[in-house]
């Protein structure tokens, strides 16, 4: 069996808003949290999606 669809990171500005067993990037404001997403998409070959105004993921497809 292999994984082909999972959770790379977590980006938030709410750390209570989250938890989990991936990587969790906190940020102090919306766009760092922007920037910081943006990065990580780009990095991990994945996909960002915004979940809330507080919380992004980067997933693979």
């Amino acid at each position: 069996m292999s994984l082909e669809k999972y959770i790379l990171a977590i980006i938030t500005t709410n750390k209570d808003k989250v938890n989990g067993a991936t990587a969790v990037f906190t940020c102090e404001t919306k766009d760092e949290m922007e920037h910081v997403a943006a990065n990580l998409e780009a990095i991990l070959d994945g996909i960002a999606h915004r979940l809330t105004d507080e919380v992004y993921v980067i997933v693979k497809h």
